[in-house]
C-alpha cells in the first residue's frame, strides 16, 4: 500500500472559526524570537489565511446532507497555491504554519521528490500486476479518496518522465477538488528549464498558472544564512552531552521549530533512509550517510536536493574505516561542489579525523574543504541544484 492512499472516508471537521489564525500563530512565533516580523511573509501568509478559511468551509458543506447543502450557500472556491522564492525566505515555514493549522485529516505535506517516489511506485505495482483502466485516473481517485489538501515543499522537476506524468496526474487532481499549496525555487514558467522535450511540459505549466495563485516571497532577507551566522560554531566537537542539544538547537533555529519528520530518497532503487527532511534542509547521521554502501551518485543526489545538511556523529576514523573515509570525503566533495551549507558535530577537529589508513594523504583535501565550508565566503555562495 502506497503511502498516499490513506483511510478514506468522511471525516467530520470541527465547527472552528478559523479566520485570524494564521496571523495569530505567526505573531506567537515573532514574539518567542523564533520569526522576525516580514512584509513579504505576511503578504502571503494573508492568501494562506483566505485559503485556510475556505478550505474549511468547504469541507463543512461537503459533510452537509444533501437536504442542508440545498439549504446552504456554496462556498468559495479553493484555489491552490504556488509559492516561490529563494531559499532562506521562509517559503517552509509559512506552509508549515498552514498546514498545522488546518483543523482536519484528510491533508498531507510531503516532499515532492518523495511523492514522485510513490507515484513511480503505484505505476510499477499496476503494470506488474497487469490491471486494465485509467491508471492516472485511479491514481488520482485513491489520492482524493483521503486527501483533500495535498502540501508540497520543494516542487521541481529534472526528469522527462516525471514530466509526462505530472501533466496528466494534476489535471485529474485538480478536476476532483484537490487543493496543494506549492513551494519552489522556481517560478512556474522556469520548471525544468533547459529539459529533454521541453515543449511537452508546457501545457502542465499553463495548467498550474490556470489553478494556482502564483505568490513570489521576495523577502528582504535569507533568513537561514542569518541563523547560520549567529550559530556560535558550526562544526561542534567533541561528541559530548552538549553535541545532541547542538544538533537540536541547529535544526530549530533553521527551521522555526518545525517538528522532525523522517525522510527518504531513492536513487536507481535504493533507498537511503533519512532523519528529517524540512523543505530543502536535510538532519542525517554519520551512520546513515557514510556506514551504509552509498556512492557518488547518491551524494550528488543528495547534493542537488538540499541546500543544507545538518549531520551528526562524525568519528575519529582509523585503518579500520578506510571505507567510511572513503564514503565521507566522496559525500564532502559532492556537498562542496553544490555548496551545500553544512552544520555537524564530530569527535576530533578536522584535522584529527583520519590520520592514517588508505586514502589519508588525500583525506587533507577533505580537511581543508570543511574548514573552507566553515567561512563566510562559502556561506555566501548560492547553491547548485543541478
Amino acid at each position: 500500500m502506497l503511502n498516499f492512499i490513506f483511510q478514506s472516508g468522511v471525516q467530520q471537521i470541527p465547527n472552528q472559526d478559523v479566520s485570524g489564525l494564521l496571523f495569530d500563530k505567526y505573531q506567537k512565533q515573532v514574539e518567542q524570537h523564533h520569526l522576525q516580523k516580514d512584509p513579504a511573509q505576511l503578504d502571503v501568509l494573508n492568501h494562506l489565511q483566505v485559503l485556510l478559511s475556505n478550505v474549511v468551509n468547504s469541507l463543512q458543506f461537503e459533510n452537509l446532507s444533501r437536504a442542508k447543502r440545498i439549504l446552504s450557500q456554496f462556498p468559495e472556491s479553493c484555489k491552490s497555491i504556488y509559492i516561490h522564492g529563494d531559499v532562506g525566505r521562509g517559503k517552509s515555514m509559512l506552509m508549515d504554519l498552514f498546514y498545522e493549522a488546518c483543523p482536519f485529516q484528510q491533508k498531507r505535506r510531503v516532499h515532492f521528490h518523495a511523492f514522485m517516489l510513490e507515484v513511480h511506485e503505484f505505476v510499477h505495482q499496476w503494470r506488474k500486476q497487469n490491471r486494465t483502466g485509467d491508471m492516472i485516473m485511479t491514481m488520482a481517485k485513491e489520492i482524493r479518496a483521503s486527501t483533500k489538501l495535498l502540501c508540497f515543499d520543494e516542487f521541481h522537476v529534472t526528469d522527462i518522465a516525471d514530466a509526462m506524468i505530472l501533466g496528466r496526474l494534476f489535471s485529474q487532481l485538480f478536476a476532483l477538488d484537490v487543493v496543494m499549496v506549492i513551494t519552489s525555487n522556481r517560478h512556474p514558467k522556469d520548471l525544468y528549464q533547459n529539459g529533454l522535450q521541453r515543449d511537452l511540459f508546457l501545457p502542465f505549466i499553463d495548467l498550474l498558472q490556470e489553478y494556482c495563485l502564483t505568490l513570489d516571497l521576495p523577502a528582504r532577507k535569507d533568513y537561514r544564512l542569518q541563523h547560520l551566522h549567529a550559530l556560535q560554531t558550526r562544526y561542534y566537537f567533541p561528541i559530548d552531552d552538549q553535541a545532541d542539544k547542538f544538533i537540536q538547537n541547529s535544526f530549530d533555529e533553521l527551521t522555526a521549530y518545525a517538528p522532525q519528520i523522517p525522510g527518504k530518497l531513492e536513487i536507481k532503487g535504493r533507498e537511503i533512509s533519512l532523519s528529517a527532511v524540512h523543505g530543502d534542509l536535510v538532519l542525517s547521521s554519520f551512520q546513515e550517510l557514510c556506514e551504509q554502501p552509498l556512492g557518488s551518485s547518491d551524494y550528488l543526489e543528495l547534493a542537488s536536493e538540499f541546500t543544507t545538511l545538518i549531520l551528526s556523529d562524525i568519528p575519529r576514523m582509523s585503518s579500520k574505516k578506510r571505507n567510511e573515509a572513503k564514503r565521507f570525503s566522496t559525500l564532502i566533495d559532492a556537498l562542496y561542489e553544490h555548496k551545500v551549507k553544512l552544520i555537524c558535530t564530530a569527535e576530533v577537529a578536522p584535522d584529527e579525523l583520519y590520520l592514517e589508513g588508505d586514502g589519508a594523504f588525500e583525506f587533507k583535501r577533505t580537511v581543508s574543504r570543511l574548514i573552507e565550508m566553515q567561512s563566510e565566503r562559502y556561506l555566501q555562495s548560492n547553491h547548485i541544484s543541478e
